[in-house]
């Protein structure tokens, strides 16, 4: 797709810088944060600061492998719906926005005042946590939909992704990995600290929480749940027509495409993380104390059915 030609070639340049660099190299730290150093930079980030927000932007936000590549195809095609396009068509894309790299912490200097003549609703998504935002998207009670995801899923994917991509750190073992992800070692920070710090804005209005597993129980539910948020009002033929465009089949049929070379690692089909957990205690020849000691470090992500609910002591244990 014509219009797709920008972004993939901002991810395939991205993928090739970073393949000159040391692994020391590859990420940098920003208010206590690690971030890859080929897409994200300091200047970018003070920038943002100063972004205005409208109240009909459509933004969406998620840690990284916690789905947003999936949510972003859904909420494109309710974009074009309500701008009485057909998802998928040529004509159901604003090629102006297709200019601009769709994730809002990434791009030049430059990028937010580009954005300010683009017209609404503008679509963005973000992996920062809400205190790293403009205060300009909570001012201006701007909808955000969060997407969530069991963080044992988000581990496992993120380990696979990372030895996929040469923008973060590889690991030679899930063991090396676990232990930086735990730690703030590896990139967008701690993933419960990322539930913890959103927690603080779950209640309100223009806020939506979604879970991944929801998602994928219940397409069509989710979809309408989405669309009825933003003010998208969907016929059931409309409804149906994104959902099979968002299915994995379909996504990753049409990934070279919407994400180039990118696609092949975003769209892994990846075991979850008990299946993970169990061949790599076969492959390994574990001692009986260090199976326990590694199931145990299993049990520390606990599973969030829903931001808002559980103890509050939850986001402690990983820490401990």
């Amino acid at each position: 797709m014509e219009t797709r030609k920008t972004f993939i070639g901002l991810v395939d340049n991205a993928l090739a810088a970073s393949n000159s660099l040391h692994r020391d190299q590859l990420l940098f730290s920003y208010k206590g944060i690690l971030y890859p150093r080929i897409l994200y930079s300091p200047e970018v980030f003070k920038a943002l600061e100063s972004f205005e927000a409208r109240r009909d932007d459509v933004i969406l936000a998620g840690y990284p492998k916690s789905g947003t590549n999936w949510l972003s195809q859904i909420l494109n095609d309710l974009i074009a719906i309500s701008q009485k396009k057909t998802p998928g068509s040529e004509s159901s894309v604003n090629a102006e926005e297709q200019e601009e790299f769709p994730y809002l912490e990434i791009g030049d200097s430059e990028k937010y005042e580009r954005m300010s003549k683009l017209p609404s609703p503008r679509f963005m998504v973000t992996n920062l946590c809400p205190e790293k935002l403009p205060k300009s998207l909570f001012q201006n009670n701007a909808k955000i939909l969060l997407l969530i995801r069991n963080p044992k899923d988000v581990a496992t994917s993120y380990y696979h992704f990372s030895n996929g991509v040469a923008t973060v750190p590889s690991y030679e073992t899930w063991d090396d990995f676990f232990t930086d992800f735990m730690a703030k070692k590896t990139a967008w920070g701690c993933y419960l600290e990322y539930l913890s710090e959103w927690n603080k804005y779950a209640d309100k209005e223009n806020i939506m929480t979604i879970t991944y597993e929801e998602v994928k129980e219940n397409p069509a539910l989710s979809v309408k749940n989405i669309a009825t948020f933003f003010g998208i009002p969907l016929t059931e033929e409309q409804l149906q027509l994104v959902v099979e465009r968002s299915s994995f089949q379909s996504m990753k049929k049409n990934s070279d495409k919407t994400h180039g070379s990118f696609g092949n690692v975003l769209f892994r089909k990846g075991t979850n993380w008990l299946e993970q957990m169990v061949k790599e205690l076969a492959d390994a020849k574990y001692t009986e104390e260090e199976m326990k000691e590694r199931i145990n470090a299993e049990k520390k992500l606990e599973t969030f059915q829903r931001l808002e609910f559980g103890d509050p002591g939850i986001y402690e244990v990983s820490r401990n």
